[in-house]
């Protein structure tokens, strides 16, 4: 099925004329070529169901691995609150205020690549420096494992640099 633009064109003068005239014109709707092949996929609400089961199949463990690492690391610490998410594709961490760019330095020095601390927000400004946003879709779930439990521990130690610095700061 031919998608949305063609690869090469041939035609007489006049028509090449013409296409070139009206080729500037396109409509401000979405796809529609992609939207029959959705359809036809799909094909109904039951379609749509049987797929997002699929996908639930494919990604529910892996917000069930973050969900453990958290929960084993940080659970009474104090240095993070998260989200439990019954759908969509990310789990909010609120870290401890003025940690979270701390966060994503030590875990990018541990390998493990986050999203910029703060990209919830208007133009990734977090007033607070304190939400992180994880992504577990992509990765393999071995990779999630791996990943939950170093981010838990970056978390972890970040908030504990915050509270010496507090702790010193306070005693000056």
């Amino acid at each position: 099925m031919p998608g949305p633009a063609s690869p090469f064109f041939a035609s007489s003068a006049a028509n090449v004329r013409w296409y070139l005239s009206s080729a500037s014109k396109r409509s401000i709707g979405p796809d529609k070529l992609n939207q029959l092949r959705h359809v036809r996929f799909l094909r109904d609400v039951a379609g749509i169901e049987r797929h997002m089961d699929a996908h639930r199949a494919l990604i529910a463990p892996k917000f069930a691995a973050v969900a453990e690492a958290l929960e084993r690391h940080l659970a009474g610490t104090g240095a993070a609150r998260w989200t439990a998410p019954e759908g969509g594709y990310f789990i909010s961490v609120e870290a401890t205020a003025g940690t979270a760019q701390r966060v994503v330095e030590l875990a990018k020095a541990a390998g493990v690549a986050l999203t910029p601390a703060g990209a919830t927000w208007p133009y990734g400004k977090d007033p607070h420096d304190s939400n992180l946003r994880l992504a577990p879709t992509f990765p393999t779930l071995a990779e999630v494992r791996a990943a939950s439990e170093g981010i838990a521990l970056c978390i972890l130690l970040a908030a504990i640099e915050a509270r010496a610095v507090h702790r010193a700061e306070s005693a000056a």
